[in-house]
């Protein structure tokens, strides 16, 4: 039964109440006035009352909405006085700008764009109190509050640089009117300013966070001709949004009006209506009985009653239309659905919000719950970016909630996801948490009252006190801040745990029952939302923020995992998520689209013209040469700027899902999946047979063409490499959703790593400065209290800040840097090292690969090294020493790989791999490696210099030769510490180096006397490859002589060529010795260059290198000469 205001006539038949019957009509008429009460129906007897019947029901709730209209529209005309312009209020994008912006499509939102733009609204004040929020999204260079209409701005000057305008800069935190000064307090993305006006009293003052910043200006100019338009200037990249009342404000202030008139008559309507709706959940009919009974709403249940449908149906009509405002659903529906879910518990406990939407579905059109839809996730959204951060994240845990519950009906999930999540909003906030910049205002005082931070540090500026050699007093702060950071921890989970229900909503691959599951539209949204991202990256008011990338890679990963595993539990054999990785047939099979993206072996269209015939014979795929000819002339169109390059039929031009202004859309060319053949390799020889995949956007892609048919080597996972056992994935959605996770942490959640790591380093300097001051206090003269007053006051600073960073770094760590986020950093890592692995055996089609995979690997090691300190070292992770090892393999075997073509990837795994032998665990890692691995790194770390960075090259060589490293490695120059690096005597890769050049064991750490073999051995290295090779002089020089003979036969030439190559070499001076014994004869007089007590010279830790380096070669040279 399908009832709907669309096509049920309520008032055309007149046997309706019989047909809906199945109550007397007595005891309809109680239902109905119990239902729909007049207000003074209560003093009325039921015996007296008109009886009431579903035909004079749209008269009797049409006298009901009526009442007190005209006492609102009364007071709408009193509020009219002292403003002036159109409403609805909006930014004047038409001629009250400077500068470039881009403002969004609801005309609320905007971006400068341009050093310093500036823009007004369309409406003025000039008599009255009046208000307006601004949503600050970026914490920015901005200036905010009101200006005249003879306010001239331009790329310099903006509000608050000209007399009669006024401005707020929470950035710089000072007020501006033509002269600054200091005024309230600096603001963060997510808070709301409030801007306000009394031009009564001729005054301006602002609120941060419904928290009064106190009268900024008095005595402004008001009079005749003068008139404030609430005004904004702001910097490159920084965006707000404005609500001039169009919203309800988030922070209403007593006496102050919005710019804009609420819908008082249309809001006085809705609360009625919605009290009529509470009324029927609450009301429970007994038919047998005859008598209805007071129910608890929240398991009323929408069983297919005629009275109570029929009865609904004649609130949504009234009911439907108001609930596509904006203003309607914010202050009406979303706050009655949240009440719904006040009681606490899981949200599978509240099930009557999945009743009301159900009736949602039914008794509205679709186009009106399309739009109640949208406006109501808008409103969440919002509700919770911009919710003040409390100590238990009641607010953020309350939006998420409702969210979840919503998301949770199959049909408002999958018209979200298709239209609004990745379309309209920037859905990705739903799973960002927000670090508070005020810890005070955050309560972390209250949940972290104990702070800490380090107070011994090395030479090198790191902790090195142990626990076990901390006094008592220090051993309760740590643990007492632990504590703190624990019980902050936990309540960060909870808003963590609600952020993946969501996803694990949106990854449902189950709900099929109502067109294509959940999964699969997910997947098409997120890819194009990388796509926006990877093509954007010029642009950066197009891209996601990375802070937003970085929790939402999180939870994905979380997510991902979790369906993984479920996925690997129905089939037996099958890969788990431990084991994850991307098979090589994504790469090539043309079913995922890698927007232009560079492979390891150059262009995909080149790609496929000088491999496919490889294609063809190793995975059994044949490229359409129509496809070929397609992809070489739109590599020819790719450059043109005109945004004109053609796009396949049907598709339609890709801009940032978040931002809806046109100006800010850019499209994209899809480059559609090849045209593939599948070989079937029993049938008789010639022309195979082609499969034609067709050629779809990512929106059109089915579930067939991700999953395949019969879950073989079909879908994702088409031309499997020929002689490659089958190995059963459950589901094959989830590897391309593992491929965007790496594209994702490529894009910008690597570099946002790096930027939290300030805060820790931040707490290091003041942590040392305070002890520095402590120790200055302790040594001031007692008759100096002049200097010990200064110190004091020094100390309190330190101190101060130091409680403040160390609570905000509790926050950081149990967001960006837990233990859990370092295992999902560490499984990222295992699996582009799976992947790349496995593409490597694919021989010549390992060049498919997209380079980012590489990086991400390396990213990945960097991270875990150097970010993830407070959740414990790499040391701690499981199989730690094993991803080293294999990682080392990845890096030995392909920073020579003649697959890979590109200079910047080659270069970054040649300086990944120089980065990765100065340091002891990775170094051991490099000497677990296969022999044969090894010697073939030797060798190519030999080979002739061509196409070969030197300055690499000859760090890996000393630092393989020496086995102490590169000595930028240290925050403090080795030769100034007072111990040797702890490395110094680690274990080097000199046998395999030697073993590279003459297959003959061999060492020089140290020259002792050698025959004549060897001293050939050692020139026929330096004629082969001029390696940097470390002479090192003991005491009886007794090598010296050896190393004369062995360079009176040398050509000059030769020697010349060593010295170049020794002169781009920065730690290492080689031929250093040798340049000394032939300038200073002297044994006596070489001794002051040796070092202390004349012991074994350390070339590497007493001399400046560069002047030293060339004098020493230049030395050296006339020497020879």
């Amino acid at each position: 039964m399908a009832l709907s205001h669309r096509d049920y006539r309520l008032a055309s038949d007149t046997d309706k109440a019989k047909s809906a019957g199945i109550v007397n009509e007595r005891l309809l008429s109680d239902y109905l006035h119990h239902v729909f009460p007049f207000a003074d129906e209560a003093a009325v007897l039921p015996s007296l009352r008109k009886p009431l019947t579903f035909q004079d029901l749209d008269t009797h709730l049409q006298t009901l909405l009526c009442e007190g209209d005209t006492a609102d529209n009364s007071a709408s005309d009193r509020e009219l006085e002292g403003r002036l312009g159109p409403q609805p209020v909006v930014l004047d994008h038409t001629g009250g700008f400077e500068g470039l912006l881009f403002v969004d499509d609801d005309l609320l939102g905007v971006i400068g764009h341009s050093n310093f733009s500036s823009i007004r609204a369309t409406t003025c004040v000039y008599k009255g109190k009046w208000a307006y929020e601004v949503l600050i999204s970026s914490q920015g260079l901005m200036q905010i509050g009101w200006c005249t209409l003879n306010c001239r701005f331009n790329q310099e000057e903006g509000v608050g640089d000209t007399p009669d305008s006024y401005a707020y800069d929470g950035n710089r935190v000072r007020k501006w009117n033509v002269v600054t000064t200091n005024y309230g307090k600096s603001w963060a993305a997510g808070d709301i300013v409030s801007c306000l006006i009394d031009l009564d009293d001729a005054s301006i003052a602002f609120c941060l966070n419904g928290q009064s910043l106190g009268t900024a200006f008095a005595d402004i100019k008001t009079g005749p001709g003068v008139a404030y338009f609430p005004a904004i200037s702001l910097s490159f990249k920084e965006s707000v949004a404005f609500n001039f009342g169009s919203r309800p404000l988030r922070y209403p202030c007593e006496g102050y009006l919005p710019l804009q008139d609420p819908p008082a008559a249309d809001l006085l309507k809705a609360h009625k209506l919605l009290g009529f709706v509470k009324n029927v959940l609450c009301t429970h009919i007994h038919v047998q009985e005859e008598r209805m009974a007071e129910a608890d709403c929240s398991v009323w249940r929408l069983n297919g009653e005629a009275t109570v449908l029929i009865t609904m149906a004649h609130i949504f009509k009234y009911f439907a239309p108001l609930m596509c405002q904006v203003y309607l659903v914010e202050d009406v529906l979303m706050n009655f659905l949240l009440g719904i879910l006040e009681g606490g518990g899981s949200v599978d406990e509240h099930p009557l919000i999945q009743q009301l939407l159900d009736l949602f579905w039914l008794l509205m059109e679709d186009y009106e719950v399309n739009e109640c839809l949208k406006q109501l996730m808008m409103s969440l959204l919002r509700a919770y970016r911009f919710s003040p951060i409390i100590p238990d994240l009641g607010f953020q845990i309350h939006y998420l909630r409702l969210t979840t519950a919503i998301l949770r009906h199959e049909k408002s999930r999958k018209y979200l996801l298709n239209n609004v999540l990745f379309d309209v909003l920037r859905s990705v906030v739903f799973f960002y948490i927000k670090t508070p910049l005020r810890v005070k205002e955050a309560g972390l005082d209250e949940l972290i009252p104990t702070t800490w931070w380090p107070t011994h540090f090395d030479k090198e500026g790191k902790d090195e006190r142990q626990p076990k050699d901390e006094s008592s007093d220090e051993r309760l702060r740590r643990r007492a801040y632990e504590r703190g950071c624990q019980r902050l921890k936990k309540r960060i989970e909870v808003v963590e745990e609600l952020q993946v229900q969501i996803l694990r909503l949106l990854l449902n691959n189950k709900d099929k029952r109502t067109g294509k599951a959940s999964r699969y539209i997910f997947l098409n949204k997120f890819r194009r939302f990388l796509q926006e991202n990877a093509s954007n990256r010029g642009h950066p008011t197009a891209l996601c923020p990375p802070e937003y990338m970085l929790c939402f890679l999180h939870r994905l990963i979380t997510a991902v995992r979790a369906c993984w595993d479920e996925s690997c539990k129905k089939i037996s054999g099958s890969v788990t998520s431990d084991a994850a990785f991307v098979p090589p047939q994504l790469f090539y099979n043309g079913k995922v689209d890698y927007f232009d993206l560079q492979r390891l072996g150059g262009l995909l269209s080149h790609l496929k013209k000088t491999l496919r015939d490889d294609l063809a014979a190793q995975a059994n795929v044949i490229i359409d040469p129509a496809e070929i000819q397609a992809a070489s002339m739109g590599d020819l169109d790719e450059d043109e700027e005109s945004g004109a390059a053609q796009r396949p039929a049907g598709s339609t031009p890709a801009r940032p899902g978040w931002l809806g202004s046109p100006t800010l859309g850019r499209t994209n060319r899809f480059l559609g999946a090849a045209a593939v053949g599948l070989v079937t390799p029993r049938r008789p020889l010639g022309q195979p047979d082609k499969v034609k995949v067709r050629a779809l956007a990512m929106e059109r892609r089915t579930e067939e063409d991700i999953e395949g048919s019969h879950g073989g080597d079909d879908g994702l996972l088409l031309g499997r490499p020929v002689g490659w056992l089958q190995q059963p994935v459950a589901d094959k959605s989830l590897l391309e959703l593992t491929d965007g996770i790496v594209m994702m942490y490529n894009l910008s959640v690597h570099q946002q790593l790096g930027k939290m790591v300030a805060v820790a380093d931040d707490v290091r300097e003041y942590a040392v400065a305070l002890k520095d001051t402590d120790e200055k206090m302790a040594r001031c003269p007692p008759g100096r209290p002049d200097i010990l007053e200064e110190l004091g006051k020094s100390q309190k600073v330190f101190a101060e800040k130091l409680n403040h960073l160390s609570r905000r770094l509790a926050w950081i760590n149990a967001t960006t840097y837990s233990k859990e986020k370092m295992l999902d950093v560490y499984w990222l890592l295992r699996v582009c090292m799976g992947t790349i692995e496995h593409a490597d055996r694919t021989g010549s089609l390992f060049a498919f690969v997209p380079e980012f995979y590489l990086h991400v690997a390396m990213y990945a090691y960097n991270a875990l090294k150097n970010y993830f300190a407070p959740a414990g070292g790499m040391e701690q992770l499981p199989g730690y020493e094993e991803t080293l090892t294999q990682l080392a393999a990845i890096l030995a075997k392909h920073f020579a790989d003649p697959r890979i073509v590109g200079t910047d990837i080659k270069d970054a795994l040649m300086q990944a791999l120089a980065s990765y032998v100065c340091y002891p665990q990775s170094l051991r890692a490099v000497e677990r490696i296969p022999e044969d691995q090894r010697v073939a790194m030797m060798r190519n770390l030999l080979a002739p210099y061509e196409q070969r960075p030197w300055a690499q090259t000859n760090w890996i060589l000393v630092r393989l030769w020496r086995g102490c490293g590169f000595g930028y490695r240290y925050t403090r120059l080795p030769h100034l510490l007072k111990t040797k690096p702890e490395d110094a005597n680690l274990p080097s890769l000199q046998r395999d180096l030697t073993i590279a050049c003459s297959h003959r064991k061999f060492s020089l750490m140290s020259l002792s006397p050698m025959n004549l073999n060897e001293l050939a051995f050692i020139r026929a290295v330096v004629l082969q490859a001029s390696p940097v090779i470390d002479f090192r002089f003991h005491n009886d020089f007794s090598s010296l002589p050896f190393i004369l003979h062995f360079f009176e036969s040398k050509s000059s030439s030769s020697l010349v060529s060593t010295l170049i190559c020794v002169w781009f070499s920065v730690e290492c001076l080689c031929f250093l010795p040798l340049a000394w014994s032939f300038a200073i004869p002297s044994e006596d007089a070489r001794k002051p260059w040796l070092g202390v007590g004349g012991g074994p010279l350390d070339c590497g830790a007493v001399f400046p290198w560069p002047a030293v380096s060339l004098a020493a070669a230049f030395l050296a040279f006339l020497a020879v000469m």
